[in-house]
């Protein structure tokens, strides 16, 4: 069944504004490579923030398809938080796509506040995902919003060092700074 005409734009947009930027690719561009005419893309969207936001939403919700609930995610409980680590740092193309999108949301939401409620979700989302996760018995977490409060801070700040290629920060090495960070919190040794 064919992708519905919404659904191409946004799937378009995502590409596109992962690979340029918001405010360097083109509605005409993202009409093209979602096979619609820039008019329809109009009737969908009512200005580029409202594609940024709906884009972010459907990158989430593809992404999520992939994170949450899915079949490989490991059975006990530290390795299913250690790969719920690494499905959110920018470890390959889609990936890398999602936090070129998550840039360009947190460069929008600070200048314009009308952007805020659909970070604020975004990060809901995942704190919850995570807040499940670490309710596990195998773990003993005092404060469970404060811990997963600062594991989503971990990931940011060392995912964007290493989405920018840092040198002094590899994939693997991120992931083991995050996880020494963590895991005391967690109970875990």
């Amino acid at each position: 069944m064919a992708a519905s005409a919404r659904t191409r734009i946004l799937d378009a947009a995502v590409k596109l504004i992962a690979r340029e930027g918001i405010h360097d690719v083109r509605v005409a561009r993202i009409a093209m490579e979602a096979g619609v005419s820039a008019s329809l893309l109009h009737y969908h969207f009512a200005s580029r923030d409202a594609l940024l936001a709906e884009a972010l939403e459907h990158s989430y919700e593809l992404a999520g398809d992939i994170r949450i609930g899915g079949a490989d995610e490991p059975a006990p409980a530290t390795a299913r938080v250690r790969w719920m680590i690494d499905q959110c740092l920018p470890s390959e193309e889609s990936l890398h796509d999602d936090w070129m999108l998550w840039v360009e949301l947190w460069l929008h939401a600070a200048r314009q506040p009308e952007l805020r409620p659909t970070s604020a979700r975004l990060y809901a989302r995942m704190h919850a995902w995570f807040s499940e996760a670490i309710a596990d018995p195998e773990f003993t977490v005092v404060d469970p919003a404060r811990t997963v409060d600062r594991l989503l801070a971990l990931i940011d700040g060392y995912g964007i060092r290493t989405l920018i290629e840092d040198p002094e920060m590899s994939l693997e090495r991120a992931r083991d700074e995050i996880w020494a960070a963590i895991a005391p919190e967690l109970g875990v040794r």
